[in-house]
């Protein structure tokens, strides 16, 4: 079977996948699978796969380079349908303003200057948009993400805009890193957070390698992309 049917069937085996090991990974950890939002990663791939997983019914999706997801998300808008997008990339403050117009949820947020930017960007547009703070768990400042203290300059600072809601904190696990520590290091952060914003729960971390370990230390939401659309072809 070819075309957009088979590609239909082939997202929706995928997907029955993906979401049996989000189920049992719930299990292990005691927690019910509806804690856990799948984040489809659809980078470098086509807006009619965005366009069939929203007919699985996958309600979020992430994509990491503004070039490719602003005509993105307007080629889904243009069928009828409005899937919550996550920009999940590193993002420079002069893109700000276009990701401000189609992201539900910045995921990568990882400076006062940044969040600044956005918050501004937002309310531009008379729009509000979820923040998750990106926390280095290793201090690599090469991969992006707050390093120290900075993590708690950044979460007031976007607590306070009046265009952002601050709705917690997101990670990848280094790659020379076993998951569990950095995911178990990400949980008390959160704990951390939490305490002095106690609405900013979730948590963004795991994707295709290690959602098990993820959902293990408290993931709320799992990033995943290989697993749910094949390997990639390589960006140009």
């Amino acid at each position: 079977m070819t075309g957009a049917a088979g590609r239909r069937d082939e997202l929706a085996a995928s997907l029955a996948e993906v979401r049996e090991r989000i189920a049992r990974a719930c299990s292990a950890a005691g927690r019910p699978a509806e804690e856990v939002t799948l984040v489809a990663v659809t980078k470098t791939y086509p807006a009619s796969d965005v366009v069939l997983l929203a007919g699985l019914g996958v309600t979020d999706v992430g994509e990491n380079r503004d070039q490719e997801a602003a005509p993105k998300a307007r080629a889904v808008r243009a069928e009828g349908l409005t899937p919550r997008w996550h920009f999940i990339g590193q993002l420079q403050r002069n893109k700000a303003k276009s990701v401000a117009g189609y992201a539900d949820v910045v995921e990568s947020v990882d400076s006062v200057r940044l969040a600044a930017a956005l918050a501004a960007a937002a309310e531009a547009r008379s729009r509000e948009i979820d923040v998750l703070v990106q926390v280095s768990i290793d201090g690599d400042p090469s991969r992006g993400g707050a390093i120290g203290d900075d993590l708690w300059r950044i979460s007031d600072a976007v607590a306070a805009s009046s265009s952002l809601r601050l709705g917690g904190l997101m990670a990848v696990a280094p790659l020379d890193w076993d998951p569990d520590r950095a995911f178990e290091q990400l949980a008390v952060l959160s704990a951390r957070l939490v305490k002095a914003h106690p609405d900013a729960t979730a948590i963004s971390a795991g994707m295709s390698g290690d959602l098990e370990a993820a959902v293990r230390h408290g993931a709320t939401h799992v990033r995943i992309g290989t697993s749910l659309l094949g390997m990639r072809n390589p960006l140009r």
